[in-house]
């Protein structure tokens, strides 16, 4: 390897507010601690929760870095004390608490997962984030089976775009929303076998003419707002509806939960930033193990809509709060 250099470009918030508080600045370059690597990042995926943190909103867990970028990939320049893999030279992508916008960047080696091969390492920084996150919700926290159905809401979104194609691949029914023609055929196009425009049809409706009065099995939904309630109605009996987000609000002004008992309901959730490291490992041994090879088959991949050099970012994050995006939005660092 390569002598490393001392300092790097970084993405950071000037104060909380819109995109204009994204700036890029020089900083050192990390030093990866025990049970860590240090990462050359060639791209790192934005999310939502980035805007939440630049908005002021959602602070990096403590220790973590106030960089934002909460997934990456690239190749592995340097070990903490204790690593035995990934090793020196490794292309990885890796879910990490913070710092991804960076050209350089420390995870934790529990969290970094071999680049899939069919994917670039532009696209493979739009995979974990977005699995991890949807494998753990759909599959742990909703307990999706086979033959059951599921309605992703966002179904165009990153999160949208990946829990479409896994629960497909895992033989279930997918019906998603997406609020124009273009991303309900882009949702088609991925395997849902029906999506419903949200601002022409009501989605309760829909799904119970879908699946003959009876609901869904599952639902992931990323609105919460004025969308809880009507997600109780859209349940089948024993369903399971799985709260990830809330970007219209999570509160409302009156909630009846006599759906809920009446038809044993299950209403879950999670955030997965500040989770401990063993749980996040979890996950990522489970993906390693049940997606990895879908992954390293084409049979799933992230689909990157557009990718920003890191002088852009600000125009990235407007990009995603138009919400006119379809999958993912990742920076490069043109490494």
């Amino acid at each position: 390897m390569t002598a490393l250099p001392t300092s790097m470009r970084e993405v950071f918030f000037d104060g909380a507010g819109g995109p204009e508080v994204i700036f890029l600045r020089e900083a050192p370059v990390p030093a990866p601690g025990p049970g860590k690597v240090l990462v050359e990042v060639v791209a790192a995926g934005i999310n939502r929760p980035d805007c939440i943190q630049r908005a002021g909103l959602y602070p990096a867990p403590p220790g973590e870095s106030q960089i934002p970028g909460l997934e990456i990939a690239g190749r592995v320049v340097a070990l903490g004390e204790g690593v035995a893999a990934p090793a020196l030279g490794d292309e990885i992508c890796a879910l990490v608490g913070s710092g991804g916008y960076a050209e350089f960047c420390v995870a934790d080696a529990a969290l970094c997962l071999p680049k899939p091969k069919p994917l670039s390492l532009t696209e493979a920084a739009g995979v974990p984030e977005t699995f991890f996150t949807v494998f753990d919700n759909v599959f742990t926290r909703g307990r999706l089976a086979p033959n059951e159905s599921f309605l992703v809401h966002g179904g165009s979104s990153g999160i949208g775009s990946t829990a479409i194609q896994l629960a497909k691949l895992f033989g279930s029914t997918v019906f998603a929303t997406a609020g124009s023609a273009e991303k309900c055929a882009f949702c088609l196009n991925l395997g849902a076998d029906a999506a419903i425009n949200y601002r022409e049809k009501d989605f309760v409706a829909e799904v119970k003419a879908l699946t003959g009065k009876k609901g869904v099995d599952v639902i992931l939904d990323m609105v919460g707002g004025p969308y809880l309630q009507k997600n109780l109605a859209a349940l089948a009996p024993d369903g399971r509806l799985v709260q990830i987000a809330f970007l219209q609000g999570s509160k409302v002004a009156e909630f009846d939960f006599m759906g809920m008992m009446l038809k044993r309901l299950t209403l879950t959730g999670s955030t997965l930033r500040a989770r401990p490291l063993a749980v996040k490992a979890g996950i990522a041994s489970a993906l390693r193990e049940k997606v990895w090879p879908l992954l390293d088959s084409g049979a799933v991949r992230p689909v990157v809509h557009a990718t920003f050099p890191l002088e852009q970012a600000r125009a990235a994050h407007e990009l995603m709060e138009s919400s006119a995006h379809l999958g993912k939005i990742v920076l490069a660092t043109g490494k």
